[in-house]
């Protein structure tokens, strides 16, 4: 994942990184420590610190707007109270800069295969991340394998950028529903379906949508995984294939067990580092 995040949702439209970087606004940074067991939690509070307004994330350093700030401060502190693994390190102004050059000076959008590019909002990967990538060549090798030769629909549940979606899309599949909790995954969605030349159907939910899919991917963490596993079961089609990913080894027989009580069967397991992507049938 990169080190520096942007946010390009803006009062709830989307808009461009630099109508937003470059206006003159007075930014502050809040300094943070973390000390989560697991990455994904970070990614989980950056996320809650997006829905308050930060919009820029370096390292343990989040920035936002001063005016937004100040309004947000309670949300802010009761946010920090709230998460273990937080502390508040300090508060203070910073200077003007132009985020977006920061940004494609340090991070240039690379090339995804088959041609895909995403430009990541807020906590949201560009499709590098391991869990992501695992993702990304089992899709190219149902491709080369044929297995979008014929009608194939496809779900994407927390769908975050769109880029699982997309790359089903470019691979073959018939048609693509995408659906995350958050509007700003959503809205970054439809923006990178648009980039990438591919229409996907992108709804803002928390459960699948009704359908019968013949292939549902799920890269979010685990518990959610677990506690939606009967939905994903409900929502296939016969001999359709569920993956996922966003967990790791020591959360697989949770999985399994979860997968099993309602009719899955497990076919497959992999790894890149210590994140695990497991793939079961119907």
């Amino acid at each position: 994942m990169y080190n520096l995040y942007f946010f390009c949702v803006y009062q709830k439209k989307a808009v461009s990184l630099q109508e937003i970087y470059l206006k003159a606004m007075q930014y502050s940074v809040v300094h943070l420590a973390y000390s989560f067991s697991e990455e994904w939690q970070q990614d989980l509070f950056e996320q809650d610190l997006c829905d308050i307004g930060f919009e820029v994330f370096d390292g343990e350093n989040a920035y936002i707007q001063t005016a937004v700030l100040e309004e947000n401060q309670e949300a802010l502190q009761a946010l920090i109270a709230d998460t273990e693994g937080v502390e508040m390190l300090g508060i203070e102004p910073c200077e003007d800069i132009n985020w977006n050059a920061t940004w494609e000076a340090e991070h240039e959008i690379e090339e995804l295969p088959l041609g895909v590019r995403i430009t990541p909002h807020c906590a949201f990967g560009a499709g590098h991340h391991e869990t992501t990538s695992m993702m990304i060549e089992a899709l190219l090798e149902a491709q080369e394998q044929g297995f979008f030769a014929r009608e194939r629909h496809v779900l994407d549940m927390g769908c975050g950028t769109g880029v699982l979606g997309i790359m089903a899309k470019k691979c073959g599949a018939t048609n693509v529903v995408a659906v995350d909790i958050d509007d700003k995954s959503v809205a970054n969605s439809i923006e990178n379906a648009k980039a990438n030349n591919v229409v996907l159907d992108v709804r803002l939910g928390s459960t699948p949508p009704d359908g019968a899919y013949d292939l549902i991917l799920a890269n979010i963490h685990r518990n959610i995984l677990v506690e939606q596993m009967p939905a994903y079961a409900k929502s296939l089609q016969q001999g359709g294939e569920l993956w996922l990913s966003g967990f790791y080894a020591e959360d697989i027989p949770h999985l399994q067990q979860a997968a099993e009580a309602v009719g899955l069967q497990h076919t497959e397991t992999r790894h890149t580092n210590e994140w695990q992507m497991i793939k079961f049938t119907i």
